[in-house]
């Protein structure tokens, strides 16, 4: 359950039980209300009627006695007043102690109204005799009124007695469970808080403590994982992804750096292997001119071909260049070897135009054509052949170094592929002759350039030749891509 869902939740409803102590608070009291309003309507009605008859008797004084015709008007009045009263009276409501008690009184002032009347309308015709015998006989109801009145109000106050003591135990009660709920809900309320506190404080505590340890170095500590579904459970779990992706970042760096310590050691061994190639290769352009001057022509070009090498060996190893390069530099160097081997090896070349603008490392094409010689095809005495194949399939670069030479042994040949990507000693080491950068070397050197995209196959039998297979990425391409080497 997630925080917010709690929080819509869990609120409102202790709103609502706040909500439902108050109503309940409120009605107990409003009930007690309604019961004293009605105990003093009644009262109150009995005390009016009172009034309103001794009023009534005024008027009839002035009226009848007195003979003021002013007063008429406040008479009606009166009258009409008690005569609504006594219809409220007849709406109350009634039970077996009360019932006749009110009927009677409703009489009274029925046989009083009725008196007053017959005075008002009468009073031009009747004698002075009558008027006053009728007066008295109208002050005497209006007492009685009076009396009856008190009489109810005293009968009133009997009947409301066990209603009021009732009333106010049942009160007494009410009050004492609204007490009671008000307390519960407080304590609801504070275990509630606490708990939603808790729930959010103490995880992100944690993740506190777990990043000040991650701070001072320590990513083997962990974030404690929520199993739930809520904010602070995603936090904790995407904290420990991030703490995971870190260490493999870190991983990946300490790669990087093993990659370019290699590369550096490779770059230091190249340097070391090369013996003042600056003065080689002067020298060379020396020989190569005093050779043409003396009409050797065939000593010049090879002396030409060799500086051509070299020049490329020291203009180019540190950079990446294209296979169109590559194969102008394998095919000097091929010219070299024809003149060593003669017609006892043959060169062929299969190449496909447009798949010589991929990049690909320095030295990559040269140590293959020379492995294969020096340990494919020189022991042979005639028939050795030695194809160098260019092709594009689809989006990828496909190259090619193919002999029907003596062939490899197969753990030579995993030991091979697995040089690529791992650090394995040169299957071929103490034998023969090579370019100090060899095979395996320019297996790992295709593997970080082209950041293991790249595909490696080795094909060979014992007495079947060998043919190595080499797959460049659509991403090396050099029209589309300005490719930038790391120290490869």
């Amino acid at each position: 359950m997630t925080i917010r869902l709690r929080l819509f939740i869990f609120i409102p409803l202790l709103v609502l039980l706040m909500s439902f102590v108050s109503y309940f608070l409120f009605e107990s009291s409003r009930s007690a209300q309604e019961s004293y309003h009605l105990f003093m309507n009644r009262i109150l009605l009995y005390k009016q009627v009172s009034r309103e008859s001794k009023e009534v008797m005024q008027d009839l004084n002035r009226y009848v006695i007195q003979v003021s015709a002013e007063s008429y008007p406040d008479l009606v009045f009166h009258l009409n007043s008690l005569h609504h009263l006594q219809d409220e009276l007849y709406r109350l409501e009634k039970n077996e102690t009360n019932a006749i008690a009110i009927g009677n009184y409703i009489n009274l002032m029925g046989t009083f109204m009725e008196q007053a009347w017959n005075m008002a309308e009468d009073t031009e015709t009747q004698e002075p005799k009558s008027k006053a015998s009728a007066y008295l006989q109208a002050d005497q109801l209006s007492r009685f009124i009076s009396e009856e009145g008190q009489a109810m109000v005293d009968l009133e106050l009997e009947n409301y007695r066990p209603l009021y003591e009732k009333l106010m135990k049942i009160t007494e009660d009410m009050n004492r469970l609204g007490v009671y709920l008000v307390i519960t809900v407080a304590l609801l309320s504070i275990l509630f808080s606490l708990w939603l506190s808790s729930s959010i404080s103490r995880p992100i505590l944690q993740l506190v403590l777990t990043a000040k340890q991650i701070s001072r170095g320590n990513l083997d500590t962990k974030a404690p994982e929520l199993q739930t579904g809520n904010e602070i459970g995603i936090l904790c779990r995407t904290f420990n992804h991030m703490i995971d992706n870190i260490q493999e970042l870190m991983v990946k760096n300490l790669e990087s750096l093993k990659k370019e310590r290699m590369v550096k050691e490779l770059e230091l061994k190249m340097l070391q292997s090369q013996i003042n190639p600056h003065f080689l290769f002067n020298t060379l352009n020396v020989i190569a001119k005093m050779a043409y001057i003396e009409g050797a022509e065939k000593t010049s070009d090879l002396t030409v071909s060799v500086s051509r090498l070299l020049r490329y060996n020291l203009q180019k190893l540190d950079h990446p260049v294209t296979l169109r390069e590559e194969v102008f530099h394998a095919e000097e160097y091929m010219a070299i070897q024809k003149e060593r081997f003669g017609d006892r090896i043959r060169f062929i070349t299969e190449i496909d135009e447009e798949a010589l603008g991929w990049w690909t490392p320095c030295l990559t094409l040269q140590p293959l054509l020379e492995n294969a010689i020096v340990h494919g095809i020189e022991h042979l005495e005639e028939g050795a052949v030695l194809r160098l194949s260019i092709r594009r399939k689809e989006d990828r670069a496909c190259i090619e170094v193919a002999d029907n030479g003596a062939g490899m042994d197969p753990e030579i040949r995993d030991r091979l592929i697995r040089s690529a990507r791992e650090d394995v000693q040169h299957p071929f080491s103490g034998k023969g002759k090579s370019s100090g950068l060899g095979t395996a070397n320019v297996f790992k050197r295709l593997h970080l350039f082209y950041d293991g995209s790249q595909t490696i196959e080795i094909r060979s039998g014992i007495g079947e030749g060998t043919t190595v297979r080499l797959t460049f990425p659509s991403s090396a391409r050099a029209e589309e891509t300005e490719w930038r080497c790391h120290g490869v």
